[in-house]
């Protein structure tokens, strides 16, 4: 049996959101713990945890993930899982892409990678005055209005796969703080 473990960022995604799917840090770090995994951590209450596992693979971690939170909350809470080198990289290339700009800026971090033919047309909706840089598994938004963009989770899952989005500002300090 390996002792070996495995670090995993773990984004959660629509939870907090109404009456009705409520899921605080703690119970989030308790499942956690309840499905095998140590050293736990959370930031804010939007559904970033940090964590060892001895499941070195994303998709398997993410699905074992996806069972505990639904058998805690009954209810489904799609997860993207990252290792913090990658949170590094998306950090990183959160500020080459938002070099110069002085509106807002967001990451979408997806399950799964993009085809081609799927950023290009992500790209293509953006509105104006808006920029989106598809690199690996993140969407990277800049805008001057969140409220206003056409860039929405919706849309991005309608052309790459699953996913959630920070500020950058919480991307900046998770990959400070466990990357």
């Amino acid at each position: 049996m390996t002792t070996e473990r495995h670090t995993w960022i773990a984004f959660l995604r629509a939870i907090n959101l109404g009456a009705t799917r409520k899921f605080p840090k703690q119970a989030i770090a308790a499942a956690v713990v309840r499905a095998g995994g140590t050293n736990v951590e959370t930031y804010i209450n939007t559904g970033n945890v940090r964590f060892d596992h001895p499941v070195g693979d994303r998709a398997e971690m993410e699905a074992i993930l996806e069972e505990a939170f639904a058998a805690d909350r009954f209810f489904e809470v799609p997860t993207i899982c990252i290792t913090p080198a990658e949170l590094k990289v998306i950090a990183n290339d959160a500020a080459a892409v938002g070099e110069g700009h002085e509106g807002r800026q967001f990451v979408f971090l997806c399950k799964d990678h993009s085809d081609p033919s799927s950023r290009e047309a992500l790209v293509a909706r953006a509105g104006e005055g808006e920029r989106v840089y598809v690199i690996g598994r993140a969407v990277h938004l800049l805008t001057e209005s969140f409220q206003q963009t056409k860039i929405t989770n919706a849309v991005v899952e309608r052309h790459i796969s699953t996913s959630t989005n920070r500020n950058l500002n919480v991307i900046r300090t998770l990959a400070d703080k466990w990357a």
